[in-house]
Order: C-alpha cells, then sequence, then structure tokens
C-alpha cells in the first residue's frame, strides 16, 4: 500500500469512527473489538503485516501480538511488538478501548513507558484509535507520574489526516526501514536524566546483595567470606529466575509474593526452589547438592523487603519484555564487587582489585558480541546441515555473565529455525519436529544445541553461575506454562538441562601442572588451576574447539594492583609459560596465547583486544606466533567501546599448519572500507607489526624517513626517563615550605614554553614510583615532553625542576648536537607526524606515547662537516634559542598590539624551523601532506 492508498485507508477509519462514536465509546466496547476494528487496519494501511500473512515463522514476524494476562487492574505484556527484519523491536504498540481516557488516565500510560523501558526501547505509543500518544521511554517511570510526563506527542483520529505526513515518514514500515523512524527518535527522546533498565536493575541487584549479605553475616557466623558470597549470589539468582518465569507466564504470577504472607519467609522460598528443581532439573535449584542456602536463616523484613521490589507497583520493571542480554549487562557490573567480612563478621560490598585497577567493568555491547559471533559462526555454519554442525563446540575461556555465548547461542537458535522453516518437507520424516506449532525451536532442540555446541570456563564462580542463569532464561524463552507441563507429562523430561559439564569453573590461564608448586589450601582455592582436556575430554578427543571467541581481561599485571590480581608466584608462572612480555603484562596477552592453544586445527579464533596487541614491541613473540600457527581472516581496528579509552582490534585467525605463503586477507577500521592486504608485508616486518596504512601516500612519507640512511633511534641518543610518581596530595601551587622541590607536571609545559610550576617534598614519604634518582632528575640541560594528548608538547629546561609522571625527560646527550636542535625537531610538524600515523597509542580516545615507542623515533642527525646541512642545523638552532626567548617574554607582555607583533615573529620562527626540518629529511615536496593530515 502507497502513501495515497494509507490516507485513505485511514480516512475511510476515521470516517466510520466519527458517524458511530457514542457506541464505540460505550464500556461494553472492548479492546479486542477495537484492534480488530480500528487499530490493526490502521497500522496494515502503514504498510505493517499485522496478520503475518506472508506466512513468516513466529520469530520472523513483522508484528508480534501480545497475548493479554490480567494481573489485577494492569496487564502482563503490551499488545503489538513492531519489529524489523530479524526480529529486533522497534516499539510496543498497548490498545486500549475508546471509553479510556489515554490523555487523562495516569495507568494506560505508566503501562506503555513500562514496557518500553524495560524492553530499552527509544518510544512507544498508547491507542485507542481516537487517541494516539507517542512516549518517550528513556526516563524510568513512576507510578505518581502524570499522563503527560515523557509525552512526545498527542493525536486526536481528527488530526490523523493533517498529521498524515508525520505518521507516515515516522511508523510506516517503508519509511521506518529509510531511516524516519530513527530520525524522529535522535530529535524528539530525551538527552538528559535518563536512567537505562540495565543500570537502575544493577542498582536493585546492588541493593539486594547489601540487604542479604548484612543479614546472612550477621545471623549465620560460622559461613566464610566465600561462602556468603556463593549464598548471596545463588539467592538472588533464584528470586531473579522465578520472577521472570512468572511475568512469562510459566509460573502462576503472585508464587514469590505468596512466600512473604506467613511463616518464615526465607523457608518458604526454599520449598518453592525444591518444586522449581523438579520442574526445571537446571542446577540452579538442586538443594541435594547446595548444602549452605537450605540452611541459611534469613530475617523476614529482608526477604519481604526484597520480593516487594519485584512487585508491580513498586515495580517499574516488566520481566516479560527484559531481555536477557539486558539482565547480562547489569550482571556484569554487579560481578565487579564482591562481600568481604571484617574482623566482627560484618559484610562489606567492595570492588574486585583487577575491577578496581581498570577503573569499572566495562560490559562488551552487543552489537561487538554480534560482529564476532557473525564473522565466525556464519562461515561456520555456511552451506551446512543441522546434523553438519550437531557437534561443533564453541568456547569463552573468560566468560564472565556470558555475553558471548548467549550471543553466540542465539545465533545458532536462529541459524537452526531458519533452517528448519525453509526445509519443513524433511521434518515429516522426523518422529519429533525440532519447530513448535508456531514455528519456534522446540525447547528439547534448544537443549540439544546448548548441551552439544556451548562451553565456557571463568575463575569466578558467581560469573559462572551467572552465565548458566543467562543461558537457561535464554532456553526458556517462548515457553509457556501449558509447553512445559506438556515435556513433564508426555515426554517425561524436566525443561531445562543442567550446565555443570559446559560453564565450569577455573582459572583459564594456569594449567594443573602448577601443583608442582607449594601451595596452601587457601591458595588453591585462590588460583583455581585448571585441566581443560580433563575438564572437556569429548572435546579434545577431536583436537580442541571449533571456535574460541570473547573478550578476555585487559588488566595489566604491574604496580601494587597487580599483586593483588595475581599471586606473585602465578605472575611467574603465566610469563614462563606463555614466554610472555616483562615490559608490561597484562592479562590478555596470555589469553590470546590460551584461546590458541584451545583451538583445533582449522578452528576459527577471534577476541576484542586493545589495539597494542598489533603494534607495540612487547608483544612481538606473541605476533610472531600467530603469525606462525594461524592464517589471518580480518583485522578490525577501532571498533567503538563505550567508556573504553584504549583503541581497540578484533582480530579473527584460522588456526592452520599449512599456511599458504602468499595469501590477502582485511585489515582497517571500523565503519571504513577495509584493506586487502598480503601476508608477505606483515612477515617482512621485523617486529611482525599487524599495521594498516591509512592512505598511501602517507605511507611512503613514513617509508622514507625510517629509511633514511641518516636516522637512528632517538633512544640510541638520550637516557629517556619518566618523572617521579609523587603522592598528589602533597603538590602545592605554591612554595610552603623551604625544602619543597621545583616540580614541573604535564600542564606545566607549552611548546618551548613554563606555564605554570608546582612544588612537593621529596622524601620516601611522597615518592611513590617513576624515576627518583635526584641526579637525574635536576639535570640542568633536558628536554621535557608531555605523554599524553595531541599534539605533544616539548620544551627545554636550564633550570633543574624535577619532571613529574605526566612528563618524560631526556638527558645524557651522546652527541655533539645541541639540545636547542632536538627540541626544534620534537616541536616539529614531522615528530607530530611520525607520532600520529607510526607511535601513537590510543589515537582516537586518550592519545599517548609509550616510552618504548619514544625510543624509536627517527631523529636525523646532521652532519655538522657537510656545509649544507650545517647551515640548515645553524637557523634551527637559532629559531628555537629565539622562540624559548619569545614565549617567556609574551607571558609578561601587556599590550596588545605588541602581543601580536610577538605571536607574529613566533609563528613565523615555527614555521621556519618546520620547513627546515623537511629540508633535512628531504621531505619538501610533501610539505602540503604533512601540514593538512595533521
Amino acid at each position: 500500500m502507497n502513501k495515497n492508498e494509507a490516507f485513505k485507508k485511514i480516512e475511510s477509519l476515521i470516517n466510520r469512527f466519527d458517524d458511530q462514536i457514542n457506541s464505540y465509546k460505550r464500556s461494553d466496547y472492548n479492546e479486542t473489538q477495537t484492534r480488530r476494528d480500528f487499530i490493526d487496519p490502521f497500522f496494515k494501511a502503514l504498510g505493517w503485516d499485522i496478520d503475518n500473512e506472508n506466512g513468516y515463522a513466529e520469530s520472523y514476524r513483522e508484528v508480534i501480538h501480545e497475548d493479554k494476562v490480567k494481573i489485577g487492574s494492569a496487564t502482563k505484556a503490551p499488545d503489538y511488538s513492531f519489529r524489523l527484519p530479524g526480529g529486533k523491536r522497534l516499539f510496543f504498540v498497548e490498545a486500549k478501548k475508546p471509553s479510556v481516557s489515554i490523555k487523562d488516565e495516569i495507568l494506560p500510560a505508566y503501562q506503555v513507558r513500562r514496557y518500553g523501558w524495560s524492553a530499552k526501547l527509544a518510544i512507544s505509543v498508547i491507542t485507542d484509535f481516537e487517541e494516539f500518544a507517542i512516549y518517550d521511554c528513556t526516563k524510568k517511570p513512576n507510578i505518581k507520574d502524570k499522563p503527560d510526563n515523557s509525552r512526545l506527542r498527542y493525536l486526536k483520529y481528527t488530526e490523523y489526516l493533517q498529521e498524515f505526513d508525520f505518521l507516515w515518514d515516522t511508523f510506516s514500515k517503508e519509511k521506518i526501514l529509510q531511516g524516519g523512524f530513527d530520525k524522529f527518535i535522535a530529535a524528539d527522546t530525551y538527552k538528559k536524566g535518563t536512567t537505562t533498565v540495565d543500570s537502575d536493575f544493577l542498582a536493585s541487584l546492588e541493593n539486594w546483595r547489601k540487604l542479604l549479605a548484612t543479614n546472612i553475616s550477621s545471623k549465620n557466623r560460622t559461613l566464610s567470606e566465600e561462602e556468603i558470597n556463593y549464598c548471596v549470589q545463588q539467592t538472588i539468582d533464584r528470586i531473579i529466575f522465578l520472577r521472570i518465569a512468572e511475568d512469562r507466564g510459566i509460573e502462576n504470577y503472585g508464587l514469590l509474593k505468596n512466600c512473604i504472607l506467613n511463616g518464615d519467609f526465607y523457608k518458604n522460598l526454599v520449598y518453592s526452589f525444591i518444586q522449581a528443581d523438579s520442574k526445571y532439573n537446571s542446577g540452579l535449584f538442586n538443594l541435594k547438592q547446595d548444602l549452605l542456602t537450605s540452611k541459611l536463616e534469613i530475617d523476614n523484613k529482608v526477604i519481604k523487603a526484597i520480593i516487594n521490589d519485584l512487585y508491580y507497583p513498586l515495580c517499574p520493571y516488566e520481566f516479560s519484555v527484559i531481555s536477557v542480554e539486558i539482565l547480562g549487562t547489569a550482571y556484569e557490573q554487579f560481578l565487579g564487587k564482591q562481600i568481604k567480612l571484617d574482623r566482627s563478621h560484618r559484610a562489606k560490598i567492595l570492588p574486585k582489585p583487577a575491577v578496581k585497577k581498570a577503573g569499572g567493568v566495562y560490559y562488551t555491547p552487543q552489537y561487538i558480541v554480534n560482529k564476532i559471533v557473525s564473522s565466525t559462526l556464519g562461515p561456520i555454519l555456511d552451506n551446512k546441515t543441522p546434523f553438519d554442525i550437531q557437534d561443533i563446540t564453541i568456547a569463552d575461556p573468560a566468560c564472565g555473565s556470558g555475553s558471548f555465548l548467549l550471543g553466540a547461542y542465539q545465533y545458532l537458535i536462529d541459524w537452526h529455525t531458519n533452517y528448519y522453516t525453509n526445509n519443513l518437507k524433511s521434518l515429516k520424516k522426523q518422529r519429533i519436529s525440532p519447530l513448535t506449532p508456531n514455528g519456534n525451536l522446540s525447547t528439547t532442540e534448544k537443549k540439544r544445541i546448548l548441551l552439544n555446541n556451548i562451553y565456557g570456563v571463568d575463575i569466578d564462580i558467581n560469573a559462572v553461575e551467572v552465565t548458566k542463569l543467562s543461558l537457561l532464561l535464554k532456553c526458556l524463552e517462548g515457553e509457556t506454562e501449558a509447553s512445559i507441563e506438556n515435556q513433564l507429562k508426555l515426554i517425561n523430561e524436566r525443561v531445562l538441562p543442567t550446565l555443570d559439564e559446559n560453564i565450569k569453573n577455573g582459572n583459564s590461564l594456569v594449567d594443573t601442572d602448577f601443583y608442582d608448586e607449594e601451595l596452601g589450601n587457601l591458595k588453591e582455592r585462590i588460583i583455581k588451576p585448571f585441566d581443560w582436556k580433563a575438564a572437556f575430554p569429548k572435546v579434545f578427543k577431536k583436537g580442541g574447539f571449533d571456535l574460541i571467541i570473547g573478550n578476555p581481561p585487559w588488566v595489566s599485571l604491574n604496580g601494587k594492583f597487580g599483586n593483588q590480581i595475581l599471586e606473585p608466584e602465578v605472575k611467574k608462572y603465566l610469563i614462563s609459560k606463555y614466554r610472555g612480555n616483562t615490559y608490561r603484562p597484562n592479562l590478555y596477552e596470555y589469553f590470546v596465547h590460551r584461546g590458541l592453544d584451545l583451538t583445533k586445527e582449522n578452528g576459527l579464533f577471534s577476541f576484542i583486544v586493545p589495539d597494542r596487541l598489533g603494534f607495540n614491541e612487547q608483544f612481538i613473540n606473541l605476533r610472531n606466533r600467530l603469525l606462525k600457527e594461524t592464517q589471518i581472516l580480518h583485522l578490525i581496528y577501532k571498533t567503538p567501546f563505550p567508556r573504553i579509552v584504549t583503541d581497540t582490534l578484533i582480530f579473527n585467525f584460522k588456526k592452520s599448519s599449512a599456511i599458504s605463503k602468499n595469501y590477502s586477507f582485511s585489515v582497517g577500521e571500523f565503519g571504513k572500507k577495509l584493506q586487502t592486504k598480503s601476508i608477505d608485508d606483515y612477515m617482512s616486518d621485523s617486529e611482525g607489526k599487524f599495521s594498516y596504512e591509512e592512505n598511501k601516500e602517507i605511507k611512503n612519507i613514513l617509508d622514507k624517513i625510517y629509511k633514511n640512511p641518516n636516522v637512528i633511534p632517538l633512544g640510541a641518543i638520550f637516557e629517556s626517563k619518566t618523572g617521579v610518581i609523587l603522592d598528589s596530595k602533597q603538590i602545592t601551587n605554591k612554595k610552603i615550605k623551604t625544602t619543597q622541590r621545583k616540580i614541573a607536571r604535564g600542564r606545566s609545559i607549552g611548546r618551548y614554553q613554563f606555564l605554570e610550576t608546582f612544588y612537593s617534598e621529596f622524601n620516601k614519604k611522597t615518592i611513590k614510583g617513576g624515576t627518583n634518582d635526584e641526579s637525574k632528575l635536576s639535570k640542568k640541560e633536558k628536554i621535557l615532553l608531555r605523554k599524553t594528548g595531541y599534539p605533544l608538547l616539548c620544551t627545554f629546561d636550564k633550570t633543574g625542576v624535577y619532571p613529574e609522571q605526566s612528563l618524560y625527560f631526556l638527558i645524557n646527550n651522546k652527541t655533539e648536537l645541541s639540545m636547542e636542535y632536538f627540541t626544534g625537531l620534537l616541536n616539529s610538524n614531522i615528530f607530530q607526524f611520525v607520532y600520529y600515523y607510526k607511535l601513537i597509542t590510543n589515537k582516537d580516545s586518550t592519545p599517548q606515547l609509550k616510552k618504548i615507542d619514544l625510543d624509536k623515533f627517527p631523529i636525523l642527525l646532521c652532519d655538522l662537516r657537510n656545509s649544507d646541512q650545517k647551515s640548515l642545523y645553524n637557523e634551527i638552532v637559532k629559531h628555537v634559542k629565539v622562540l624559548l626567548d619569545l614565549y617567556q617574554q609574551l607571558a609578561d607582555i601587556k599590550i596588545q598590539s605588541t602581543i601580536e607583533q610577538t605571536k607574529s615573529k613566533i609563528s613565523y620562527s615555527e614555521n621556519r624551523i618546520n620547513e627546515l626540518f623537511l629540508k633535512l629529511y628531504n621531505l619538501s615536496e610533501y610539505s602540503i601532506t604533512i601540514e593538512e593530515s595533521l
């Protein structure tokens, strides 16, 4: 139906409604009639396949009609879910009968906002055809909100034709596919003050943990710290599972609420857990194996507070529409903290050391999960049948809350559903169909896939339990009370599988050969050595996993936090076992080694890691191993990762012992056209860098710089040092003690100038690390260079100021060339160009120059015996001295005309220095390219 036809159809609906409005507004004209007579035809006119006339399987329908389940005066689910091809929800529509006043009543608005917010949708709609209201669902709803709160648009049916362009451009299927819906959201939804459902659910989880931890530690004083963490996690997981099952219609609504009516509330819960075990068999409710939680003592008021938080009207969550992925986002953050006991057995909630060092937990965005899963699992499944792929094995060796395993499991569910739907004739031969009557995968089939194909390991037992919970909830999607009863009675099979043999607790990096070390029982429980072959014997009989995916921990093992994260003997073990670098050891390096070990011959291996894996010198051995043992399929840099300051690399390798010497692969940046690279480019690089060029001219300029016979690395000329790390609380901006030293911080310097000076004591109490040798720090001839930012700024110090940790300083010039010459070079366009295109780390987030890369900067040594070079050198030194003097003068000048004149002189000298260095490096022909690329 085109736009003109849609206009006429909606016009006829308006006329019909207007002609008999009094009849339609009677209380006995109900919602079902309203939907059939007006709302369905309205959206059909906008191009939606409301009745699934295309015959798609349930998971591919454009519009899902929800069965309404009454809960008091509220409903359990929205009437319509409008979706993109592939099943992604766009918006909900809640239907009311015309006798309801959508404009003035509080409850309808709260309901539709609650649905949309719980599903993390931007907007949703409520309509009775007489009225059409669009609500912003990015703000957390409150039962006390007025009906116009977060209402973006409100239309009466008499305005539909006048506003038809808006309705068509925003809600017609045709325009949605062209981006009209996205434009409306970008323009009209709230930008500030929003609380997403995952962050709000996290706050609820943390509150429940605090309540339980405090009460359990107080009333169960024989429990250890480890046991209390386990009991709290299991109790929360069980409650969440059953509450979700209620809202999905699998359990009777109010099951948990009934547990707080009388008696001992926790014992009532335990009884419900035992009943659940007989139904689900998931391991989650196995109180025969779990000997702790059934014996807990918990006060009624604690259980009551948690249960009440989960029910309408106090609860803002509609669990029937909250996806497992949204819950996973909250749980990932939740797992970043742990319960610790003080000497009085009182509980405190504290960040885990690794999380504290990393600055928080960073949940992998869904689009990254989807990218890695589709680019690896897709090719494995291509042109295969379910029989062909029934035994493929997929593992995440640091599974966390299970985001990658969930992504892989969902991909397999979708693939199998699509395959069976397109091959219905072959299903007639099967005794039990893998599809349900409505076209979804049967629970039996989903269980088979989960048990055969999905594996994971994590060192955190609570993460293991959350991964199991997430996978079980995914397996349960689409089930009803009737379908479960059918399995229990007819198939004599409990609904869910036990995942104990698939998702395991242990240290993925540490083998059981670590037992050769002298370990006490406590250390063994902390380190958790893990034997992969013993844990998954069937997998390793076939050589390993078909696919390894994930986002391993990015945690530096340097400094005091490093020792908190790993026992010293473990750190030593890892470096030895994986031939790891000792300069800046990081956990993800060892996980890449381990991932490769776990991948079978011709299997695929894909992680997202910091981009420095592809470039930094410390990873030469690892890159060389990857080049020898794998075929590179693609390398994607700079995939956006919210809140992460480090630039990223997604790699995809195929493990192969028979690698072609001449093959090509794709490399480049996320969102840009990928380049085709030859493996020869990497094999011929002495450091095996996984590089790529943003354009050929830049590559040519870099090649010319590095191949110049007169350049040598900066580290061969200078001793480069990092400044002293001082207690920041002891640093002052004025000298308040005679014993304080003069300090330069990053913000102290600009190009050729000092901007401000700081002061600090210099003793054991104030020094926290870095260079602490006063004879080096106080050198009166040194170059100071900022570590971070772009462009990097540099100046020359003759005063003996002490550089602080945010600065590098260069001392002990081994050449006859003056310090002014090198100061000019490090402030030149050539230095900024090489820094930006060759040496920089985190280019698009927090740019920084690592010391190891600073030492590689190609310094051109002037030959002072060559008259041409000597002339250029002398002019450079002259202009640098002029600039050092002019910048000092500029700070004291008060007259504006003199300031402008001085700036003009500065500009001339800086430009002249750039010209002179271009001549020295034989790059004058590239002057415009270099200048425009900075």
